[in-house]
């Protein structure tokens, strides 16, 4: 079993409410960065990677205020614009990372041993072992359909989080970060763990004679732009497991993953 970093102990002291508050937000974002191993000259930064777009309240009323809104900078931002900066400064920490670990590995192992690593499931297992879901401000309708536990709002939360630490402290502070809480998962790969959970369903199911694993969506939700799946996977005539995900490979590769897991307890 992998062991969660200590830190994650700070995150989950403190219970934030389903979303923050005038009354909350001061001391929940103080036990963030205790949890983050850096405190914020810019505490902006770090609330800003907490927004979810649904939250944004400007966005709600940018078809009434137009104009307004293009000219003046709001005084609320989601967190897309620090995610698309946090993407690549995670990709920069990850591959440098992935050629220290693997000196002798080839471009295309490590491009799936960094594929695995930078994945939606992958970060948002991270943002859980950081508890990062209790932070993220959410709409009422997006927090009461389980948005904090969506992996792909995790995901974005996360390499939210990752920008705003680098644009507050440097490319050090990010990269400290992420090498702290990453150690685990770059552990796993060390041990060979860099193929996805549906290849590595396919052959555990293929080593033992056994047909493809069978993949249903279960369902589909959400606006056209922003969809999130629900898949179940079964081998043979065994229980099946879900997966979720905002977009039908991610939920497939979560629930293959999940069936995994089981499938390899069991036969511990």
């Amino acid at each position: 079993m992998v062991q969660r970093p200590a830190l994650e102990s700070h995150v989950h002291r403190y219970q934030l409410r389903p979303a923050l508050n005038a009354e909350t937000r001061k001391p929940a974002l103080e036990q963030l960065q205790q949890a983050l191993g850096h405190k914020f000259a810019d505490t902006k930064l770090l609330e800003e990677a907490l927004v979810h777009p649904s939250a944004n309240p400007r966005r709600s009323r940018a078809k009434s205020a137009r104009t307004k809104t293009a000219e003046t900078p709001p005084a609320v931002r989601d967190y897309n614009r620090l995610e698309f900066i946090g993407d690549r400064v995670l990709g920069l920490v990850v591959a440098t990372l992935l050629a220290e670990r693997f000196p002798q590995a080839e471009a295309g192992e490590l491009a799936l041993r960094y594929n695995a690593l930078v994945k939606q499931e992958s970060l948002a297992r991270f943002a859980q072992s950081l508890g990062l879901g209790d932070f993220i401000q959410l709409s009422r309708s997006e927090r009461d359909s389980g948005g904090a536990g969506k992996p792909a709002i995790l995901a974005d939360a996360c390499e939210a989080v990752v920008a705003a630490l680098y644009l507050d402290g440097g490319l050090k502070v990010a990269e400290r970060f992420v090498r702290r809480y990453m150690e685990p998962a770059l552990t796993e790969v060390a041990n060979g763990a860099a193929k996805d959970p549906k290849t590595a369903l396919q052959e555990w199911a293929a080593a033992r004679g056994m047909a493809a694993p069978r993949y249903e969506i279960v369902s589909t939700e959400g606006p056209p732009h922003e969809p999130h799946f629900t898949v179940a996977v079964k081998l043979g005539s065994g229980e099946p497991a879900k997966g979720q995900g905002g977009s039908k490979r991610a939920a497939e590769q979560e629930a293959a993953g999940r069936l995994l897991d089981r499938l390899v307890t069991e036969k511990a």
